[in-house]
């Protein structure tokens, strides 16, 4: 039986292989792993790639809204908070038809200022299928409760007003589309928890009015 034969590594080899693999870590160390775990880019690569994006300080969970969201002061909010009661109907206003003009677009900042332990609202008339682009962010990051939510127009006054919850959550800045899907009034409500007034800074653009 004839013996296998091994092959055997030149020690140049493995020195070289040893010195390739040295490299190629401390490359990773510097264009990787220090950007994204420390914070640390000395040599500006790890913002090139995007590795710089990835490191949170240790710190950023007491001011981050993850943090205050995950905090057992803020209550959870359950599916029976969005819109009206059962025992309030559909207005029949509702499934009209959209109107062939719609409004003219325009675009618009303001600040909303929500008291402290209080609520405010802020509204905006839009037509069945008007268009709308908004953001708003707190001045200084405070987190508020905050319900987006829309009231059709209906031609009788009525005791209860019926209205639909589009987004209900605690942030201190949001962005987004909106659709509007009958004619009515839409906006958000504001609730401040807190011990001082917060300033809520709101721009839109689209096809509503004031």
């Amino acid at each position: 039986m004839s013996e296998m034969k091994h092959p055997i590594l030149e020690k140049s080899k493995i020195i070289k292989a040893t010195i390739i693999s040295l490299i190629v870590g401390a490359v990773l160390l510097v264009v990787a792993v220090l950007p994204a775990e420390y914070g640390m880019d000395p040599t500006g690569a790890g913002e090139l790639f995007g590795f710089s994006k990835l490191y949170v300080p240790e710190d950023a969970g007491t001011t981050s809204l993850g943090a205050m969201v995950s905090n057992s002061s803020t209550p959870i909010i359950k599916l029976e908070k969005a819109g009206s009661g059962p025992t309030v109907e559909r207005p029949v206003e509702a499934d009209n038809p959209p109107p062939t003009t719609q409004l003219s677009s325009r675009e618009d900042e303001t600040k909303v200022v929500v008291p402290a332990g209080k609520g405010i609202e802020f509204k905006i008339d839009m037509l069945k299928y008007g268009k709308m682009k908004y953001e708003w962010t707190t001045s200084n990051g405070e987190i508020l409760y905050f319900d987006f939510h829309g009231e059709v127009k209906q031609e009788k006054e009525v005791k209860e007003v019926y209205f639909e919850s589009y987004t209900i959550a605690n942030s201190n800045n949001i962005v987004g589309t909106f659709l509007a899907p009958y004619e009515g009034k839409h906006g958000w409500f504001f609730r401040n928890t807190g011990d001082e007034d917060v300033v809520v800074n709101l721009r839109l653009k689209g096809q509503y009015t004031l």
